[in-house]
């Protein structure tokens, strides 16, 4: 790349004992930003210094950082219409080398599987448990009750991987495939637990918000009436609330995602990351649209 030399140098003074220095020369490489990643991690792999190791890890962990920053914050500023997009940004934070693009032919690949056995006359029941029998039955997808406070639960490259997720990443996975194939499946945002909803669109300002009916992607996709939310409600003590029943937002949906992140890492002792993941979601709080 251009003024390699100039990086060639910086990077050999990366080990300097001088704090000074090496903020001084981690400041000017930051500024190289993406360009300089792949000559850091070359340098990486030929030494045996880790302090230098430590050191390069780091940069290359707040360059990649600053670009999941930027990349959220584009995607809310240009109105968040893509759901999925916004899940590879947070998936990206984890997995900064992997392909998105691995991830949207996995998905790719159980719309087709759907695709193939949906049929014109299909009601929109009939849909759903074609949808279900693919992704539970013929890709074996189900909800993570061993480990359900594990952070790779989030992220959607390991779930696809896996088979395992939470209600959040199986429903997106979930509602995804079903948009993709105009069924009008989006997701709920209840308490304590993240369902989809079944939308006639063409009453969505009517009662109900337009739901004819409820789906549980974290139990198999079962479907339920709006009784059994008003009693999973009363279960909690809470008073019904119209966002309980209605189809959310797609930054509601990444902003809970990273709720259910940081309070992941918080449990699991990694606290550097819950901040960073707080970073984040602040972008989804203060950000001029």
């Amino acid at each position: 790349m251009e003024n390699s030399t100039e990086i060639n140098a910086l990077v050999k003074l990366l080990d300097d004992p001088d704090r000074e220095v090496y903020e001084h020369v981690e400041k000017k490489l930051l500024g190289y930003g993406n360009g300089v990643i792949h000559h850091l991690e070359d340098v990486w792999e030929k030494s045996l210094d880790t302090v230098l190791q430590e050191r390069i890890e780091n940069i290359v962990h707040k360059i990649q950082f600053a670009t999941v920053k930027e990349d959220l914050k584009l995607w809310y500023q240009s109105g968040a219409f893509d759901l999925l997009q916004g899940a590879l940004v947070i998936n990206r934070y984890q997995y900064p080398d992997l392909d998105d693009q691995k991830i949207i032919n996995q998905i790719e690949e159980i719309k087709r599987e759907v695709w193939l056995g949906l049929q014109h006359e299909m009601s929109s029941i009939e849909k759903i448990k074609l949808i279900n029998h693919v992704f539970y039955n013929v890709y074996g997808f189900g909800g993570n009750t061993k480990n359900h406070q594990d952070p790779q639960n989030s992220y959607l490259s390991q779930v696809l991987e896996s088979k395992k997720g939470n209600q959040i990443s199986l429903a997106i996975i979930y509602a995804t495939v079903a948009q993709k194939l105009d069924i009008p499946v989006y997701g709920v945002n209840l308490p304590q637990h993240f369902i989809l909803g079944y939308i006639d669109e063409t009453k969505r300002d009517e009662q109900e918000f337009g739901v004819l009916f409820y789906i549980n992607a974290f139990n198999k996709g079962s479907i339920f009436g709006k009784h059994d939310v008003d009693q999973f409600l009363r279960q909690l003590n809470l008073e019904p609330q119209p966002g309980f029943y209605a189809p959310c937002s797609n930054v509601e949906i990444i902003r809970r995602i990273l709720r259910n992140l940081i309070s992941s890492y918080r449990k699991s002792g990694a606290p550097e990351k819950a901040a960073e993941l707080e970073e984040l979601q602040e972008i989804l709080v203060n950000t001029e649209i």
